[in-house]
């Protein structure tokens, strides 16, 4: 028996539409029947998994998705993707956005809170093609976005001490839009926002080893492919 009325997952205000809908067209054409794909978090992604269940329907093909969120997955459930976990499936390939591009293809990401799920998404993919529109290429890491840190909230106090050890000049605790207190993450955690006086080149290695950090969104010599 399937549910009546299931819950649609909408982006009300997407910006640059029209051209994400165009980079979305693109990694749509790359979905062969039988892949397993990990599937990212984002506007961007959001339009890219409406374009794949639009080729799913056209060309009756199969996939497996392995979503990097809640939200994405509803939207899955929505549009009649299976769904499975990195726990049983290892993707052959994944997509995601991201908030920062720079020079080097080096990422910033987690707007969504979601760049755990993301980066274990993309350390097991043999690639990742990033969905990007021009807002997101920056010279350097760090010009218009905060480095998103998921940290255990019982030590969030010893994890900012840490950070500012490592050059960290603002850290922001994220609060939430539509409840009172901090964004809770998919796995119970708390995001700092973090501004770095500078952002050099072992810094994500050094944010993760910080007793109480679970995953930074920092993204530094991943294999990825820029689609824009």
């Amino acid at each position: 028996m399937e549910w009546l009325n299931k819950v649609k997952i909408n982006w009300d205000e997407i910006s640059n539409k029209e051209e994400k809908i165009l980079v979305a067209k693109k990694i749509a054409n790359k979905v062969k029947n039988g892949d397993i794909i990990g599937f990212g978090s984002g506007s961007t992604s959001y339009l890219a998994i409406i374009e794949i269940a639009k080729k799913i329907k056209e060309e009756n093909i199969n996939i497996l998705a392995i979503p990097t969120s809640y939200e994405i997955k509803m939207l899955c459930n929505e549009l009649g993707i299976p769904t499975k976990t990195i726990l049983e499936n290892k993707p052959d390939w994944s997509f995601d956005g991201a908030d920062e591009v720079d020079q080097n293809n080096c990422l910033i990401k987690g707007r969504g809170a979601a760049m755990f799920k993301e980066k274990l998404n993309m350390v097991n993919s043999p690639i990742t093609y990033i969905l990007v529109d021009k807002s997101k290429f920056v010279k350097e890491l760090g010009e218009k976005a905060s480095i998103p840190i998921e940290v255990f909230p019982e030590a969030v106090n010893s994890v900012k001490e840490e950070l500012a050890d490592l050059g960290a000049e603002k850290i922001t605790l994220r609060l939430a839009k539509g409840k009172d207190g901090p964004v809770i993450t998919e796995n119970n955690n708390v995001i700092l926002d973090v501004k770095f006086i500078e952002i050099y080149d072992s810094l994500e290695k050094d944010i993760k080893s910080i007793t109480g950090v679970i995953e930074s969104g920092l993204f530094i010599g991943y294999n990825i492919e820029i689609i824009k």
